[in-house]
């Protein structure tokens, strides 16, 4: 087909239409259904694993696997996006790790722990994938959108994603708290039936509508794969290939883009305000993002569920809570932020997030944990959207601001490397994912501190 015109409305909703892909792996692998089927595997009084040699605590081992997978996110991403925008065919890697992504959410209905390094890879691939691929992604805003566009388009990704998202979320919850209704075997075994008391039989049926549950978690994360590579073919098929400024990749052209982060570094030398606010946001965000990636994990295994029924649908709507919270916080925020100043409302959400740490750490009841989703989701929302704005004002006259977004990008997730491997350290060491999320009370105070520290004007 003859390429759309620059900011066509087919091309555009082309774009937008990937969102709705990708999405359901945030909202079913990352937050929701995958956390809670990792719990599953592990008897209550045991969470250890045996992997790469060592004995890990289960939240642990995941948090480390987790941390690792950004930290090649952090370093493949901007040699890649480099390499992609040199030979103009940034649509091809776009697939690559979408299909990368989607093959690694299939094969996580095969997850166990007797084949734990495999499992894990699956694992790998479904992250990897979905970061990989929002790099080329996102660097298809400008080449398909003009700048008057580009807000509108942006946040009809978002929408889109999050009704998809939540679309399957709700169809994979009720597979799993219905499974007798999608043909999963609920039966009892009749020798059970025929001589076991009603406490037996009432025992039996719950092991049997338990292990059904399971096995439709599994199901749910092929449905998520599926998903995923399906509706991402009407994007691939609409996007352009990409603009080529070359075809023969060089030595220089591999490392061009670590060189281009390299320029930024080296200019922020000659602006002390961008300088110190990078600094806060590193060591905030490093907190943020960590809270982010392992609250389902901390909610299934430190808080008192009358049931594991009860923890399923409890679990899953403090996710579904965190989210639509998110989106008012998000439009509270920007109001604060005109009236207050970035900066100051930035100091308050921070403030707020080191009062979430202290009260993480004495939650034990489902109401504790969907009071903190409320505040979580409030402040999730406002601070992402925030930050990035701030970022975004603070930055020098120049044309180049792809690199400096790049830049923050990976700080971001370098941020959420080492903030993963201290969360999951304290976690081994200590043995509870309360002393580690109460650690992360520093990294907001630190946050704080160096917040003050920025100054008002340039």
């Amino acid at each position: 087909m003859e390429p759309l015109q620059k900011g066509s409305k087919k091309l555009l909703n082309a774009w937008a239409f990937y969102d709705w892909a990708n999405s359901v792996y945030t909202l079913t692998i990352a937050s929701s259904i995958f956390p809670i089927f990792y719990s599953s595997l592990f008897i209550a009084e045991i969470k250890k694993v045996d992997a790469f040699g060592f004995e890990f605590k289960s939240t642990a081992l995941i948090t480390f696997v987790t941390a690792f997978t950004f930290l090649i996110v952090a370093i493949s991403s901007p040699i890649l996006s480099g390499i992609a925008d040199y030979v103009g065919n940034k649509k091809s890697f776009m697939k690559f790790f979408c299909y990368l992504g989607g093959l690694g959410c299939i094969g996580l209905y095969w997850f166990s722990l007797e084949n734990i390094h495999l499992s894990l890879l699956f694992y790998f691939m479904g992250l990897l994938g979905y970061w990989g691929s929002l790099v080329f992604y996102n660097s298809y805003l400008p080449d398909i959108a003009f700048p008057e566009q580009q807000d509108r388009i942006s946040a009809k990704g978002f929408s889109m994603g999050y009704f998809g998202s939540v679309l399957l979320l709700i169809f994979n919850l009720t597979m799993v708290m219905m499974p007798e209704f999608f043909g999963f075997d609920v039966s009892v075994a009749p020798d059970i039936l025929a001589t076991g008391s009603a406490a037996e039989i009432e025992l039996a049926t719950e092991a049997a509508k338990n292990a059904a549950s399971v096995e439709a978690m599994k199901v749910s994360f092929i449905t998520v794969g599926v998903w995923w590579i399906l509706f991402s073919q009407y994007t691939f098929y609409i996007l352009p290939k990409g603009v080529s400024n070359g075809h023969k990749v060089t030595k220089s052209i591999v490392f061009n883009g670590l060189k281009e982060l390299r320029n930024v570094w080296l200019g922020l030398t000659s602006n002390l305000r961008l300088k110190r606010y990078l600094a806060a946001f590193f060591v905030f965000s490093m907190a943020v993002q960590t809270i982010m990636l392992v609250a389902v994990y901390f909610g299934e295994e430190e808080i008192a569920w009358v049931d594991s029924g009860q923890k399923t649908i409890g679990l899953i709507i403090s996710i579904l809570i965190i989210q639509l919270v998110a989106i008012i916080g998000a439009v509270l925020t920007s109001k604060a932020s005109a009236k207050f100043g970035n900066i100051n409302t930035l100091i308050a959400i921070n403030m707020i997030w080191m009062g979430l740490c202290f009260y993480a750490y004495f939650m034990i009841t489902p109401m504790d944990f969907y009071i903190a989703a409320i505040f979580v989701g409030f402040v999730m929302g406002g601070v992402q959207s925030l930050a990035r704005s701030t970022y975004s004002k603070f930055l020098p006259e120049t044309k180049d601001t792809t690199s400096y977004f790049s830049f923050y990008d990976v700080a971001e997730k370098i941020g959420i490397v080492i903030g993963m491997v201290i969360f999951a350290t304290i976690d081994q060491i200590s043995g509870s994912m309360r002393n580690a999320i109460l650690f992360l009370f520093v990294f907001f105070l630190a946050g704080i501190i160096l917040l003050f520290r920025v100054p008002k004007s340039e």
